[in-house]
């Protein structure tokens, strides 16, 4: 009989982590062989112990971010497979993840692709991406709907930035943001600025970086 697969589950949420481990338990293709919920510890992990796959969230609320450690555990030994996962609907984690040589992406509430499928498929050699990053509705339109520059804007937002702040960070004029935020709110129908980043940050639709890599996690990377 071939030998089980070695996984490693990274996630700090409790609900998320039971799941994956779950996935792994059910499966006679693979052993969970450890289950962590902080993401810097993870590296340490696969430097000490055989494991071939990890299964990793992003987002993590203390500590490095699961992108900054995933990008260290392959640097210290590409072999290993990653699955990298997350909740929010932020798309410009895929292009990163991509050039970190990171095995596949899947995002937990939009994916067509079950967990299992993405594990199988990844231990194959197969990199699974999605296709199209994911598009939730956002007031009466959906995240499509919106420019990659309007996007630029209420990641800005949701750090609760003036508009003198947005345009010092995208280089843009103030006049621009102020413009932009009016387009941003006649699309949704939300009220104002602080309904679309209370909204924009709930949903995950976007995610600043510095919300990512918190606590000093990307320097690291």
């Amino acid at each position: 009989m071939a030998e089980k697969v070695n996984v490693l589950v990274v996630d700090d949420q409790y609900v998320s982590r039971s799941f994956f481990e779950l996935q792994v338990q059910m499966s006679q293709n693979y052993a969970l062989v450890a289950s962590l919920a902080g993401a810097e510890k993870a590296a340490a992990y696969c430097a000490a112990h055989p494991v071939d796959l990890v299964i990793m969230d992003v987002m993590m609320k203390y500590g490095a971010d699961g992108l900054t450690c995933a990008k260290r555990i392959k640097q210290q030994n590409p072999k290993i497979r990653i699955i990298l996962t997350t909740s929010a609907a932020e798309a410009g984690w895929i292009e990163e993840a991509r050039r970190a040589g990171i095995d596949s992406f899947w995002y937990k509430e939009y994916s067509s692709v079950s967990l299992t499928e993405v594990m199988d498929r990844t231990m194959a050699g197969v990199s699974v991406y999605p296709d199209d990053p994911p598009n939730p509705e956002f007031g009466e339109i959906s995240k499509a709907d919106l420019t990659e520059r309007e996007l630029d804007i209420l990641r800005e937002l949701t750090r609760n930035l003036t508009n003198e702040e947005i345009a010092k960070a995208l280089h843009i004029s103030e006049f621009t943001v102020k413009r932009h935020i009016q387009n941003i709110l006649e699309k949704t129908g939300y009220k104002n600025r602080i309904d679309l980043a209370v909204n924009a940050k709930t949903l995950g639709l976007v995610v600043h970086e510095k919300d990512r890599i918190k606590n000093g996690g990307g320097h690291r990377a």
